[in-house]
C-alpha cells in the first residue's frame, strides 16, 4: 500500500537552504503515514525506512491486516516473533500481551501517536481486551527496551498502532462477518481530501454470545457474552504551505460478562476508553527542520457489577492521562538527522470497592497522581553507505521519585550482498503505578522498575526481498521489579496492615524482584507470484532470579519458552486467495512457584478470500479447525472451533 507523507515547505520568509542541506527531516510523528513502497516505520517515532532501525521489529500493514481477517489486535500480534498472551475467558475479558517475556504492563501501546495505558490498572499498563483491529492501517511491533523514545513502561516494547489516512478526494471502506457463537462484527469507514483539509472517520461494532469465563473442566457452564462500539476519527487542516493542525480521537466502550474465580456467575463488567489529540505543525528550513505541537489526553473508566447484590457496583475505577509535548526533527545534512522533545505528562487515578450490603457505607475513593516532565534526544548518522549509527539519550523527572537518566544505541549495517547487521543496547525505567502506591494495598516506599537489554542479529534478503530469513539473539534483566505479596491472617510484617492503623489487609506491593531474559527469535518469508509462506520461532527463557528467595530460577508465569508461527496462501489468476495459519505453543506455567502447568498446545487456522468486482470480496474462515481445548490462564476457557464469514468492501 503506497500513501503519502503529510510533508510541507518553509516559511517563504525564511532563506533556502545550501544544495549540501538539501535533505529534509522526517515528519515528528508516530502516526505519520508510508512514504513510498519502501517499508517505513513510525514506531521509532519518524518515519524511518525499516532497514535503518537497529532493534527487531515487527511492521503489518494494511494488505496483511486484511489477509489475516482477524477481529481483536490481540489475534494478529500473536502471529508475530517473542509475542505470548494469556486471556481470562473468551472476547472482552482482561488480556495481557508480553513481548520477551516482559511483565504486561511493560509494553507501550500507541495509537495515532498518543501513548495508552490506565492508571488506575494494578500495573499502569493497557489492558488489549477490548482493542479491535478497527480502521487500524498498519500495526507495529518495536521489540526490547525503547524508554528513550517512548518513556516508562517501555521495557518490554512497543506496539505502534496507526488509523488510515485518506489518500484520495473520496474513499470508503466497510467489513461485516458473522459466524459461531452469534457473532456479529461491522466496521466502516469514510474519508478524503478536499483542498487544504484532509479527513476520515471510521466505526465498528462487535458482538458474540461468547463461551463460559471459567473453563468446562472447572464447572464453567454458560455463557459470557460480549458487546463493544468503537470510532476512530482523524482530520487535518494545512493552514500554510509549511503550517498545519490536526485532531485524532479513539473512543471503546465494551460490556464484558464475567465469572467468579469459583465459577459461573451473572456479573459483568463495564469498560470505557477515549482517546484525544491535537496539534500544529510547524516546518522550518526547507523542512530540514520539523516541529510538532501537541495535546494528549486518555481517560479511562471500569466498573463492575454484581446483579445479585445489593449493591450492585462491586468495583469502580477512573485513570487519566494529559500530556503536553514538543517533538522536533532536524537533517543536519543527508547523513546525519535528530529526534528530539520535551514532555510533561500528569496521571490520575481513583479506585474502591464498594460492599455489598447497603448498611455498609460507600468507602472512600482511593486517590493518586504522579507528574513526570522529560526531555529526549537521538542522533542518527550514516558515515558511510549502507551504515546507520543511532545513539540516544533521556531525562525523566518523576515528582516522587526525581531525575532518572537513560541511554541507549545501536546501529545497522546493510551490505551490499542483501545483508542485514543489527545491534543495539537499551536501558528502561519503570517508575511505580498510583495503584501500587496508592490502593488499598499500596506501598508509598516503593522504588522505580530498572532493565537494561542489548540483542544482535542478522537478516539475509535474496532476490529483491522475494525471500527473507534472520534471527535475532536477545537478552534483558529487570531489577527492583515489583511484586504482589499475600499476607496471611496471623502475618506480623507490618505492609500486612493499612499504614498509619491497626487494620489487616490481604495484601501488599514491594520490590524484591529481579528478572532476566533471553532468548532467540527467528523468521523467515518467501512470496513468489501469488504464492506466499512466512514463519517464525521464539526461544524465550524468562526466569525469576530474585537471590535467596524459593522461585529463584523459575519460569515467569503464563510465558512459555517455545513458540511458533506458521502460515501459507495462494492467490489464484481469477481472484480467490486460499490459506492456512499455524500457531504452536510449548508448555508454560500460571503460578510463580511453577506448581500450576499450563500444557502447551497447537492451533490451525484456515482462511479464502474471493474477489467479487474491482471494490467487493467475500472471506471465510475456520479459526482452531480441530477443536483444541487448551488454556493461557488456568481455570479460564478459551475459544474453539470457530467458522466466520463477511464481505468487504474498498471503494
Amino acid at each position: 500500500m503506497k500513501s503519502v507523507f503529510r510533508f510541507s515547505a518553509s516559511l517563504l520568509a525564511l532563506a533556502a537552504a545550501p544544495a549540501a542541506f538539501a535533505q529534509q527531516a522526517p515528519a515528528p510523528d508516530a502516526a505519520a503515514a508510508e512514504d513510498s513502497d519502501q517499508i517505513t516505520v513510525t514506531a521509532a517515532r519518524a518515519p524511518v525506512n525499516i532497514d535503518q532501525v537497529p532493534a527487531s521489529i515487527t511492521v503489518l500493514d494494511k494488505a496483511a491486516i486484511d489477509r489475516s481477517q482477524d477481529i481483536g489486535a490481540t489475534e494478529l500480534l500473536l502471529r508475530t516473533p517473542g509475542i505470548s498472551i494469556s486471556r481470562n475467558g473468551g472476547y472482552g475479558t482482561a488480556t495481557s500481551l508480553r513481548i520477551r517475556g516482559a511483565e504486561a504492563d511493560q509494553t507501550v501501546v500507541v495509537i495515532d501517536g498518543v501513548k495508552l495505558n490506565d492508571p488506575a490498572a494494578t500495573g499502569g499498563g493497557y489492558n488489549f481486551a477490548n482493542l479491535l483491529v478497527g480502521d487500524a492501517s498498519r500495526i507495529e511491533v518495536l521489540r526490547g527496551p525503547q524508554s528513550i523514545l517512548w518513556g516508562s513502561q517501555a521495557i518490554g516494547g512497543v506496539v505502534n498502532i496507526v488509523t488510515a489516512a485518506p489518500e484520495k478526494a473520496l474513499e470508503g471502506s466497510f467489513d461485516i462477518e458473522a459466524g459461531s457463537r452469534e457473532t456479529v462484527s461491522a466496521r466502516a469507514a469514510i474519508g478524503g481530501r478536499t483542498g487544504p483539509l484532509s479527513w476520515r472517520l471510521g466505526g465498528q461494532s462487535f458482538t458474540t454470545a461468547g463461551i463460559s469465563a471459567i473453563a468446562p473442566a472447572f464447572g464453567g457452564k454458560e455463557t459470557d457474552g460480549y458487546t463493544n462500539r468503537s470510532a476512530t476519527g482523524r482530520a487535518e487542516l494545512a493552514l500554510a504551505s509549511n503550517l498545519s493542525v490536526e485532531v485524532r480521537g479513539y473512543y471503546s466502550r465494551g460490556h464484558t460478562e464475567i465469572d467468579a474465580t469459583t465459577g459461573d456467575s451473572s456479573d459483568y463488567s463495564l469498560n470505557e476508553e477515549f482517546v484525544g489529540y491535537a496539534g500544529v505543525n510547524l516546518d522550518l528550513l526547507d523542512g530540514r527542520l520539523r516541529n510538532r505541537f501537541a495535546y494528549a489526553y486518555t481517560d479511562t473508566d471500569r466498573d463492575s457489577y454484581g446483579p445479585t447484590r445489593a449493591r450492585p457496583l462491586s468495583f469502580e475505577s477512573n485513570g487519566r492521562n494529559q500530556r503536553l509535548e514538543y517533538q522536533g526533527s532536524f537533517a543536519f545534512t543527508k547523513r546525519i538527522s535528530a529526534v528530539f522533545g520535551l514532555e510533561n505528562e500528569n496521571s490520575r487515578f481513583r479506585s474502591r470497592s464498594p460492599a455489598a450490603s447497603l448498611a455498609t457505607p460507600l468507602p472512600a475513593f482511593a486517590r493518586g497522581n504522579a507528574e513526570i516532565t522529560s526531555a529526549y534526544a537521538q542522533l542518527s548518522v550514516e558515515p558511510i553507505d549502507g551504515l546507520t549509527l543511532n545513539g540516544g539519550i533521556r531525562y525523566d523527572d518523576h515528582n516522587r521519585f526525581g531525575g532518572q537518566t537513560l541511554f541507549a544505541a545501536g546501529g545497522v549495517w546493510r551490505l551490499s550482498t542483501g545483508t542485514i547487521l543489527r545491534a543495539s543496547y537499551g536501558e528502561g525505567f519503570k517508575a511505580p503505578t498510583l495503584y501500587q502506591q496508592f490502593s488499598e494495598y499500596g506501598n508509598t516506599a516503593l522504588d522505580p522498575e530498572r532493565a537494561n537489554g542489548w540483542e544482535a542479529g542478522v537478516e539475509q534478503q535474496l532476490f529483491g526481498r522475494a525471500l527473507t530469513f534472520g534471527a535475532t539473539w536477545f537478552e534483558r534483566t529487570t531489577t527492583s521489579q515489583i511484586i504482589f505479596n499475600s499476607c496471611t491472617p496471623s502475618s506480623t510484617v507490618p505492609l500486612c496492615f493499612v499504614p498509619g492503623t491497626t487494620t489487616r489487609r490481604s495484601g501488599y506491593y514491594s520490590n524484591v524482584s529481579r528478572a532476566e531474559a533471553h532468548g532467540i527469535e527467528a523468521a523467515g518469508a518467501l512470496k513468489l507470484g501469488g504464492f506466499t509462506l512466512d514463519g517464525n520461532y521464539s526461544w524465550i527463557v524468562a526466569e525469576d532470579r530474585s537471590p535467596g528467595t524459593a522461585n529463584f530460577g523459575k519460569w515467569l508465569p503464563r510465558r512459555p519458552q517455545n513458540s511458533a508461527n506458521g502460515s501459507i496462501s495462494y492467490t489464484f489468476p481469477f481472484g480467490l486467495t486460499t490459506g492456512a495459519a499455524v500457531r504452536w505453543s510449548g508448555h508454560s506455567f500460571d503460578n510463580a512457584a511453577n506448581t500450576t502447568r499450563l500444557d502447551g498446545y497447537t492451533l490451525v487456522d484456515l482462511r479464502a478470500e474471493l474477489k467479487a468486482g474491482d471494490n467487493l470480496s467475500v472471506f471465510a474462515r475456520a479459526e482452531n479447525l480441530f477443536d483444541e481445548t487448551y488454556m493461557t490462564a488456568y481455570r479460564y476457557g478459551t475459544l474453539g472451533r470457530s467458522i466466520y464469514a463477511g464481505i468487504r468492501g474498498r471503494f
